[in-house]
Parts: C-alpha cells; sequence; structure tokens
C-alpha cells in the first residue's frame, strides 16, 4: 500500500485542488451567463439533498479531519457559515492552507494508530487505516462527487478532466 500520507494528505491535497479550479470555471460560467454565483450555493440535485455549500464544508471537513485525527492533532473548527460563492472558495483555500501544514512524517505509520470517532454520541476507536479508508475518504469522496455533480447539473462545462485534475 502507498503511504498514509499519499492517500489521505495527498489525494486531498490534489482533488481539492481540482475543486478549487472547478469553482473557477462556475464563476466564469456565470460571469459569461450574467447571473450571480451566488445562486449556485443553495443549488441541490433533489429536494431532499443538501446544497452545494453542505457539499463543500462536508468535503474539506472529511478532508481536515482525517489528516488532523491521522497526525495526533486536534480537528480545527470551523463554522459552516459560508453564504456566498467567494466563502465557499475561501473554505476550500482554508483546507488546502491546513493541509499544507501536515507533513508526511506526521502521518506516515498511522495505520495501526487508535483514533476515537464519535458514532452516534459514542466514542468508538477505530484504527487509522480504516478510518481513512472506510469513514474519511468514502465521505470525502460522496461530498466531492456531489458538489461537483451539482455544479455539472446547472450548466457549468466540466468533465471528467476537470474531476480527476
Amino acid at each position: 500500500m502507498p503511504s498514509m500520507y499519499a492517500v489521505s494528505v495527498g489525494v486531498f491535497t490534489k482533488m481539492l485542488t481540482n475543486l478549487a479550479a472547478i469553482l473557477d470555471k462556475a464563476e466564469a460560467y456565470a460571469a459569461e451567463r450574467k447571473f450571480n454565483p451566488d445562486v449556485l450555493v443553495n443549488q441541490r440535485l433533489a429536494p431532499d439533498m443538501h446544497p452545494l455549500s453542505f457539499q463543500i464544508q462536508n468535503a474539506t471537513d472529511h478532508a481536515k479531519g482525517a489528516a488532523a485525527r491521522l497526525s495526533g492533532r486536534e480537528v480545527p473548527s470551523w463554522p459552516d457559515d459560508e453564504k456566498t460563492f467567494a466563502d465557499l472558495k475561501a473554505r476550500v483555500k482554508k483546507a488546502l492552507d491546513f493541509l499544507a501544514t501536515v507533513k508526511p512524517a506526521d502521518i506516515d505509520g498511522s495505520e495501526d494508530k487508535e483514533v476515537v470517532l464519535k458514532v452516534r454520541g459514542v466514542e468508538t476507536p477505530v484504527k487509522g487505516e480504516t478510518y481513512l479508508l472506510e469513514r474519511a475518504q468514502v465521505n470525502f469522496w460522496f461530498h466531492y462527487t456531489t458538489a461537483y455533480d451539482i455544479l455539472r447539473h446547472n450548466g457549468v462545462p466540466v468533465g471528467k478532466r476537470d474531476f480527476t485534475g
């Protein structure tokens, strides 16, 4: 298996960088079509789904949470108060800035490290590798993909290369 750093911070950094570029494309699309990009913030794929803002908040939360927990740091607490497109772009940048502070030596070797999560109010210990691969990444990918899909559904001209980088 590649290093824990490579499959955590490395992957999150690459994909959040792609998300930042996708948000730039969405902003350019809005300018070209002469609408305020802030209307995208509350868009959703279905009435019972969370909006774009929630998807970006959660993708960044899972990235920073994994990096912090695996490196033995306190998970940064950020309010989920993004209301504008500029706020969402700043949230992604903030996550990238945090990830840049984590080095390979901070995470490599954390496969068997105990990570304690609150699951339905109960503290649940899991091994680092299990946490990363079965919780943090799965949730990150779900919210990252949903954010991409919301923007694509709203006409932003992005494709597979934008998604994968």
